[in-house]
């Protein structure tokens, strides 16, 4: 038994190499390669593409293959053998030192020779699944030497995938956005933020402006809050040199969880397009208020599980494994609504959800509106009703819709497959604009400028508990 087809009909796609820096990476093992897997499997990628695997090692492409679950997403888990000799064939590893201008004439010249074989223009994009650190220089020397430029028999497109965080702080990203701002034009840069790209965040805007009886409420004066929150039952997994000097408020709060509380809170767009989407999304990014200095003990939390400082062998470690903190837009629609945004590692559960209360009587029990985005995709809506009987006992109870019940037969892409599909049409819709990204760095940056100057603020909690108090 295979996993349901997730073919839609859509415009096909053009020819295209796709250069993976890292490809022997955790990400691309894990996710990206899974996602070729499928994308060829279902027929979505031009039968002309070509995938490149950059990399220091030797590692040839089938002992690369040998290593990866192409098909952890398959129900059995069994690869189809055709797909696999597909995936060999289009597939080549190209040795190179990242900082070696030389290598990066190498590169151009390899992939105007796949060009060659295949005979037309094909578009070009490089997936950049490196460590942040690495990106500013790599950039630098695509640019010099001459891999940000079309292909070499015609006009197509040349894009660059960055994968987040988008730099460490707001001053590091502003610089981020104007070397790559050198070398590639906005319309070619697509960052990515997979949370963007799962199937019930991308409802969300579908669930508002389709259903009236929604978005007539969607506003202060009939929601009470909203909790945007991302729980993981894992640690940190052996990725201490990742997460140590990053933590939860810029892995997950900064961008997965401001990103989508732009979706949740922004207004309906003029056009549905990507360039007034992002409009309509940025507008409320720029208008939620920092957290003042004198409110930061009441609105923010941080704290660390047990066992985390030998984790990463250092006894002194302040890196917060769990940050919540609660932000107010200054707009017409949302003045006075609180926003809860919350992340934590090693907790009881795990579950990424949107949580909407609705303004109700004092004494009752709330209406919600949660839009699960993880494990059980779906939405439910928690009413009021009367239990049966002679008395006026009331209890809450849930109309619930399931992605599992609902589209049992169709399934949906893995975040993933989204991005690279996405990011092969050139549609940003998806993707964080650098203006989005500047927003998000100014709404965090005060707590992590207060963060670096004070120690006794950081709480504990037990592994597999609630989190902190």
């Amino acid at each position: 038994m295979t996993r349901p087809s997730t073919a839609e009909q859509m415009p096909a796609l053009d020819p295209t190499i796709l250069v993976i820096f890292g490809i022997t990476g955790d990400l691309a093992q894990r996710y990206l390669l899974p996602s070729l897997y499928h994308l060829i499997k279902d027929g979505l990628l031009h039968e002309q593409t070509e995938i490149v695997g950059v990399t220091r090692g030797t590692l040839s492409a089938k002992e690369l293959f040998e290593k990866v679950e192409l098909c952890v997403n398959e129900v059995d888990k069994v690869c189809d053998p055709d797909v696999l000799k597909a995936m060999h064939e289009r597939t080549t590893m190209f040795q190179m030192d990242l900082e070696n201008a030389e290598a990066y004439e190498a590169l151009l010249a390899k992939l105007n020779a796949l060009e060659e074989k295949q005979g037309v223009c094909m578009n070009r994009l490089y997936y950049l699944s490196i460590p942040p650190q690495a990106y500013s220089p790599v950039i630098r020397l695509m640019g010099e030497r001459g891999l940000n430029a079309s292909c070499q028999h015609g006009k197509a497109a040349t894009r660059l995938l960055v994968e987040k965080p988008f730099g460490f702080d707001l001053a590091s990203a502003e610089r981020l956005v104007s070397e790559i701002a050198e070398v590639f034009d906005e319309e070619q840069i697509f960052r990515i933020d997979h949370y963007m790209a799962k199937e019930t965040v991308q409802n969300i805007l579908t669930f508002r402006f389709q259903n009236p009886i929604f978005e007539a409420l969607w506003s202060r004066q009939h929601i009470a809050s909203i909790e945007i929150s991302a729980r993981q039952q894992i640690g940190i997994e052996g990725r201490a040199a990742f997460y140590e000097p990053l933590g939860a408020l810029r892995d997950f709060i900064q961008s997965h969880l401001l990103q989508i509380l732009g979706i949740v809170a922004m207004n309906q767009p003029s056009a549905n397009n990507s360039q007034h989407i992002h409009a309509s999304k940025q507008a409320v990014l720029e208008q939620i208020e920092p957290v003042p200095a004198d409110q930061l003990a009441e609105r923010v939390v941080r704290g660390q599980y047990r066992g985390y400082r030998e984790e990463v062998k250092n006894p002194e470690s302040m890196t917060e494994t769990f940050a919540a903190m609660t932000v107010f837009i200054n707009s017409d629609r949302w003045q006075g609504v609180p926003v809860r945004l919350l992340t934590g590692k090693a907790l009881d559960e795990h579950k990424t959800e949107i949580c909407v209360t609705f303004h109700g009587p004092s004494n009752a029990a709330k209406n919600q509106l949660r839009f699960r985005i993880q494990p059980d995709e779906g939405i439910e809506l928690a009413l009021v009703t009367k239990q049966p009987g002679y008395t006026q006992t009331v209890q809450t109870t849930t109309m619930d819709f399931s992605y599992r019940h609902d589209f049992d037969n169709h399934g949906h892409p893995d975040a993933y497959e989204r991005v690279l599909v996405d990011a092969v049409r050139g549609d940003h819709t998806l993707f964080a604009t650098s203006q989005e990204v500047l927003a998000s760095w100014r709404v965090v940056q005060p707590v992590l400028d207060a963060w670096a100057k004070q120690t006794d603020d950081l709480q504990f909690y037990e592994p597999g508990s609630h989190g902190p108090a």
